[in-house]
């Protein structure tokens, strides 16, 4: 095993040292549990028979009487969203293989699964960042049973599977696996897709037009293809060993994708505390495991609400996680892949150019990764630098290439696209934020003009339709925090702002939103904490200063006027987003969210000392 960076294990140790009485209290939970005994003997009889009434008869004599491992299925299917089709069937088929594994499966309980493909720029998206605290809340709901000894959870996008981290982090003792479902085959090229985008928002193409080509790139079952936050979702998934290894890019309703949920079923019955190999939730998920989550971030170029997930989940397990780290190991990780919006490839050819298996050998051999952590796996870390195969009936892992089979899409360490990550942590005077650059020109990184201060989406679409943006301009877009109106994305902007750099102009976004796993080619400053509803600097901001969004370098400051700082506080008007398709529903959530830093979660302090 390669020597560890010197930078990463600083960032380490100094996640550890900060995190040290709160972890110590999370680990507590599982010192308290014996695993030993099924988890359902712990409970009364009546309440045992209430478990098992649904089951068929030859499970329910096993839950009943028997010491077989009962596995808890938490899942996120549902029929409209694509990444969540498949897996309709997945529980027949885990029951069927978990008594050939000697153990029970049983649906415990099922989370929302919200698409914000399907609500960008719409009322909706202002409950996509709460609803990962919903999935929290449901997961925890679903294994409040307390009758299981391990659990398989389903999920692929956004918060799904954050939140679902998140909710069974806070079963420490439980063995989990997570069960991907696979991103659908290539359709419509994401970087054509874009481009009509593009066309669309600039009057160019009708909407028909426009629908065509989406249809043609969402066409079927799967994840969507391009680099976003489902996929990074799964990359984090590989590198912190909760994955049965290189699961997450194989496409649905493949013998292959069937053959490896088989295995997590397997799995999950073989590390429960009734075995001799138990793996909890809690020991897999510590400071290492999320340390190895940022680095593949950065080595990948992923999603920029990852800055908010990551927080949140390493909070859910005891440790403590802040934007610096990202930024020290941003510093020392390469880029090693273009996959779109950083290139033009989708996940399926990044997966055929050597995936996350070469991806994870290279980093491995490069001393970027914590390659000692417990995984789901035997093998550990090492074996997800294998690529998974059938031979004959069985399910066999190949090593990945040495070299890449496409140098545009993946590269190893000693060559990489760039020495440093694909994300940067910006701060300055407006306060602290992030950027993702690794799709940006060079010429594109460092903007300085006048600002043009909007408080919504459609006042920026408005604006571009009018002519008012054809000039050089820092569009800050504010108002958009996670206690202003839940931190929607604003990807609705991403074609209009990429149609004034190509004519020609200096542009950058600053928000104290989110922006979106499909960050694209213009710079974009967002998550920028203290939000404005609180006061913060960017509720100082007026129409003309100067400012300056230098994405290498990560400084965000109003260069002009000197005296901008002295102003009061604009007082947004935030009526608008209480009301309607279910808004009033989540004010708890508004009221009580911290700071994007902190995972802009509504949850309080889970192990206060």
């Amino acid at each position: 095993m390669a020597t560890l960076n010197p930078t990463i294990e600083a960032v380490t140790e100094r996640i550890r040292a900060r995190s040290a009485r709160r972890r110590q209290r999370y680990l507590d939970l599982i010192a308290a549990y014996d695993p030993t005994k099924p988890a359902r003997v712990r409970i009364a009889e009546a309440n045992r028979a209430h478990g098992a009434a649904g089951c068929a008869v030859h499970d329910k004599i096993d839950l009943l009487g028997g010491k077989w491992p009962a596995i808890g299925i938490v899942t996120s299917y549902n029929d409209m969203l694509s990444a969540h089709a498949p897996y309709e069937h997945y529980p027949e088929l885990i029951r069927k293989a978990a008594r050939e594994a000697g153990a029970i499966a049983q649906v415990a309980g099922g989370v929302p699964a919200m698409c914000d493909g399907v609500t960008q720029g719409f009322e909706g998206m202002e409950l996509s960042l709460f609803s990962r605290d919903v999935i929290a809340l449901s997961t925890a709901v679903s294994l409040s049973h307390a009758t299981f000894d391990s659990a398989l959870l389903f999920g692929i996008c956004d918060k799904i599977v954050p939140g679902l981290l998140i909710g069974a982090l806070r079963f420490p003792w439980l063995p989990a696996i997570f069960v991907p479902g696979g991103p659908m085959p290539s359709g419509l090229p994401n970087k054509e897709k874009a481009a009509r985008r593009q066309l669309f928002a600039e009057g160019k193409i009708g909407r028909e037009e426009l629908l065509q080509a989406e249809a043609e790139s969402y066409h079927s079952p799967g994840t969507c293809t391009f680099y976003g936050t489902a996929n990074s979702n799964q990359m984090m998934m590989e590198l912190m060993g909760l994955h049965i290894p290189n699961a997450a890019f194989v496409n649905p309703n493949t013998p292959l994708r069937t053959a490896l949920t088989i295995a997590a079923t397997t799995r999950a019955a073989e590390i429960t505390g009734l075995g001799d190999d138990y793996r909890p939730l809690g020991r897999i998920i510590d400071e290492r495991a999320i340390v190895n989550a940022i680095v593949g971030l950065m080595a990948t170029g992923g999603s920029t609400n990852h800055f908010i997930h990551l927080p949140a989940i390493a909070r859910a397990a005891g440790i403590e996680l802040i934007w610096d780290d990202f930024g020290d190991i941003a510093r020392v990780t390469p880029l090693l892949a273009k996959v779109y919006p950083n290139g033009a490839a989708d996940v399926n050819q990044f997966r055929d150019a050597g995936g996350m298996a070469f991806v994870t050998r290279e980093l491995l051999g490069a001393g970027l990764l914590h390659g000692d952590i417990e995984t789901v796996s035997r093998e550990g870390l090492a074996a997800h630098t294998r690529d998974p195969e059938l031979e004959g009936d069985g399910l066999v892992w190949r090593d990945s290439p040495r070299e890449p089979r496409d140098a545009d899409i993946v590269r190893p360490a000693s060559q990489p696209f760039s020495a440093t990550g694909g994300l940067v942590v910006m701060q300055g005077g407006l306060g602290r934020g992030c950027a993702k650059t690794s799709a940006i020109a060079d010429g594109c990184l460092s903007v300085e003009a006048a600002a043009a201060v909007y408080e919504s989406q459609a006042e920026v679409q408005a604006a571009f339709k009018r002519g008012d943006l054809d000039r050089d301009c820092v569009i800050v877009v504010r108002g958009q925090g996670p206690r202003a109106n839940g931190m929607p994305e604003l990807h609705k902007l991403m074609p209009l702002l990429g149609a004034l750099q190509d004519r020609g102009f200096k542009v950058a976004l600053v928000t104290d939103g989110r922006m979106s796993g499909a960050s694209g080619k213009v710079l974009a400053a967002i998550h920028v904490t203290p939000e404005a509803a609180e006061g913060g600097p960017l509720a100082k901001v007026r129409d003309g200063d100067v400012i300056r969004v230098d994405g290498v370098n990560g400084a965000l400051d109003v260069v002009a006027p000197a005296d901008w700082r002295d102003r009061a506080p604009a007082q947004l008007d935030l009526a608008a987003n209480a009301r309607g398709m279910g808004r009033e529903l989540f004010s708890l959530f508004r009221l009580n969210a911290c700071s994007a830093e902190h995972g802009g979660t509504a949850f309080p302090d889970y192990d206060p000392l």
